[in-house]
């Protein structure tokens, strides 16, 4: 059964209709997931907030989400989003645009300091670049290097060559004669010359009722006047945004097992699909917001094959509770500052109704609502209080507002004093029913959560009766490549902060990824018996070979010599040595005494470097080197740093030295090798995304190295 894992042109030039109406709307964050997942966080006026997920990779997708179902918020942004929240936080969304009748969306956001593009490929590879207003790429997820086109950091971005739009508002006879130089039959055609791929051909064929396989040389104007007219009804249909959504199902599995899974998602109904199940949606983005979280739940939890994905579902309630929270504290507030709105109506009365007196008399002279602003910000000139009151006439609403006591209070000119704040107490009453009800759900939220968390224990309580505990003996046993599915077993811990690897003989080693890492890494967590490590090289981070964890009393430890050239190949490895496209640095290492911030008369010490006095143990010519992992026990999580150490803690790992992919692309390329070897790729997917590879890549081009 194939499902739907990419939007068609047809889809996209819907999506783009129904996407302009959140022009205005003012983007706050951008975050990026598993390196081919873009999500845009905005404010509407209207609508609140809004959710703009755009995804490139093994599915391509762009639409509005539903806050509740966007995923957190990641950890530590990648490059990408970082230069992407610079260019378009704060900035409003202008608008969205296909590029002929390819699979590319243009986003545009404007800011007063410029406006930036954002071009989104749904099609091949897929990739999103970042574009100033002169079409500069700023950044790409892909670099892209071709004889027809390049998409690189610097370089002018260049569209694909634009295919034929049928959609463009052709004449009938310019359709005929592109139909007639075809030598295939009338569906092949309508798929490849005309551009609207099979699935829409052989709609377009049922639509008018032209047989698919009809070949051209017998077509003639009996089959190309109700194909004209059938494209032309779509045509109008997608300009006018006269949609018609659906999202249709089809089922899988057997008795007990049987489950529906969607397999497609239209802006309009399919006589393709007459007679299938189908769930109708009032926009498109709403059925793909439902279509792609329904997929996704059915790719990644087949029936009966793995455990339930609990820590999401306990995640998006205990979110929600946070969101209910946090408006019931919204609605107290509310609910204030309209009484106090009401209150200040009589305490400023004389002013109020000496405003709407002169709105009212102005009107019943049919004196526009512009002349009446002109009339207030003239009588402000002249010093009159009531006039001076007056900061906004809205003609249109029929409303004026008044600043009173430094408190901004609309008010309705038709209506008295009284009946005004009258309104403004009926606003306070009904903000606090509203709170009532929050209150309510709140307690049905809070139910919900328990009871995920039952189902969760009791499912783990089931499991532990069911299968033996493994031990040290026979963990080795376990062929985690080849399960086709590996529960996620995973606690986030203090030293995830920074750069970090526990050597093969068992030590934990930390090292700074900026200057404020540098810092805290030597105040607040380096102790007596650790070791300070730094490369002899400007831009290397601070790295401490740790001997007692923070919540231990520290103490002395003999390290092996195997853990202190490991801490001293990841000293040099993440330092500016690899970064030079150097294959070896010196290091040296000190105690936690002989680090200090205190410099030397007349020297100043930067923030994030330190001071070293006394005698240095060097490792000279120490070889970079770096590997990047998937552990699966006793946690499920990424791990990188010297091979020696990576390889026998990971299931699986992957080689890198200094080359020529930048720190992202690499990233991408180790999460494609490692997904490939794992059965379960979904679990790769979630514990190794390319963002959280990305955190072990030292910076600088890297390559892999060929087994």
């Amino acid at each position: 059964m194939e499902r739907k894992r990419e939007l068609t042109s047809v889809d996209l030039r819907a999506v783009a209709a129904e996407l302009r109406a959140y022009e205005g709307a003012k983007v706050d964050k951008a975050y990026l997931y598993d390196g081919d997942l873009l999500r845009l966080r905005m404010r509407d006026f209207d609508r609140g907030r809004v959710e703009l997920l755009v995804e490139v990779g093994e599915v391509k997708r762009a639409h509005v989400a539903d806050p509740d179902r966007v995923p957190d918020a990641p950890g530590r942004p990648p490059n990408f989003a970082m230069q992407l929240r610079n260019r378009i936080s704060g900035a409003d969304f202008a608008g969205v645009e296909q590029h002929g009748f390819d699979r590319v969306l243009t986003f545009r956001f404007e800011r007063p300091d410029g406006d930036t593009l954002v071009v989104a490929e749904l099609f091949g590879d897929g990739n999103v670049a970042v574009l100033n207003s002169d079409r500069e790429v700023l950044a790409c997820l892909e670099t892209v290097r071709l004889k027809s086109r390049t998409v690189a950091p610097g370089s002018v971005y260049e569209y694909p060559e634009a295919r034929f739009d049928p959609l463009g508002g052709m004449e009938y006879e310019a359709f005929a004669a592109r139909m007639e130089e075809s030598d295939a039959d009338i569906v092949r055609t309508l798929a490849t010359r005309l551009n609207f791929g099979g699935d829409w051909a052989e709609e377009l064929c049922s639509r008018a009722e032209v047989p698919y396989n009809m070949d051209i040389s017998e077509a003639g104007e009996a089959q190309y006047r109700p194909l004209f007219r059938v494209i032309e009804e779509l045509r109008s249909a997608l300009a006018e945004g006269a949609f018609d959504a659906r999202v249709y199902y089809d089922h899988e599995g057997e008795g007990e097992e049987e489950r529906r899974v969607p397999v497609d998602v239209t802006p309009l109904p399919l006589l393709e699909r007459e007679g299938q199940e189908a769930e109708p949606f009032e926009t498109f983005n709403r059925a793909l917001d439902e279509y792609f979280h329904e997929f996704e739940e059915s790719e990644t939890e087949p029936a009966g094959s793995q455990r339930p994905d609990f820590e999401s579902e306990i995640a998006k309630f205990e979110r929600i509770i946070e969101q209910q929270e946090g408006a019931i504290e919204g609605f107290d507030e509310q609910a204030e500052a309209e009484r106090e709105r009401a209150e200040l109506l009589y305490a400023r009365y004389d002013t109020v109704d000496e405003v709407i007196r002169a709105v009212r008399s102005a009107r019943a002279e049919d004196v526009g609502w512009d002349e009446i602003a002109d009339r207030f910000a003239e009588g402000a000139d002249q010093g009159i209080p009531a006039a001076e009151a007056v900061v906004d006439v809205d003609g249109r609403e029929g409303r004026v507002t008044l600043e009173l006591d430094g408190t901004r209070v609309e008010v309705d000119p038709s209506e008295g004093v009284e009946r005004n704040a009258d309104l403004l107490y009926q606003e306070a009453k009904r903000v606090e029913e509203k709170k009532e009800g929050a209150l309510a759900a709140i307690e049905d939220t809070r139910e919900q959560l328990a009871d995920a968390k039952r189902r969760r224990d009791e499912w783990e309580a089931e499991d532990t009766e069911q299968e033996p505990t493994a031990n040290e003996d026979d963990r080795e046993d376990v062929d985690w490549l080849a399960r086709e599915s590996i529960p996620i077993r995973r606690d986030e811990q203090w030293y995830e902060q920074f750069r970090w690897f526990h050597t093969s003989d068992g030590f934990l080693v930390i090292g700074g990824r900026d200057a404020d890492d540098n810092e805290a890494i030597v105040k607040k967590y380096m102790e007596r018996g650790d070791r300070f490590f730094h490369a002899q090289a400007s831009g290397a981070p601070a790295t401490v070979l740790k001997a007692t964890g923070p919540s231990e009393p520290s103490r002395e430890v003999e390290f092996p010599q195997s853990t202190l050239e490991q801490a001293a190949q990841f000293a040099v490895s993440y330092s500016a040595v690899w970064k030079a496209g150097q294959f070896a640095g010196d290091v040296y290492m000190v105690e936690p005494d002989q680090v200090t911030k205190t410099p030397e008369p007349g020297e100043y010490i930067e923030k994030g470097s330190f001071v070293i006095r006394g005698d240095r143990t060097y490792f000279e010519d120490t070889p970079v080197g770096a590997a990047v992992g998937v552990a699966a026990e006793p946690q499920t999580r990424v791990v990188g740093g010297p091979p020696a150490a990576i390889e026998e803690a990971a299931v699986t790992s992957v080689r890198i030295e200094p080359g020529q992919y930048a720190q992202n692309d690499i990233a991408k390329m180790i999460y494609r090798e490692l997904r490939e070897r794992f059965a379960d790729q979904t679990f790769v997917r979630k514990v190794a995304s390319p963002d959280r590879i990305q955190e072990f890549c030292p910076a600088g081009g890297s390559r892999i190295v060929e087994d």
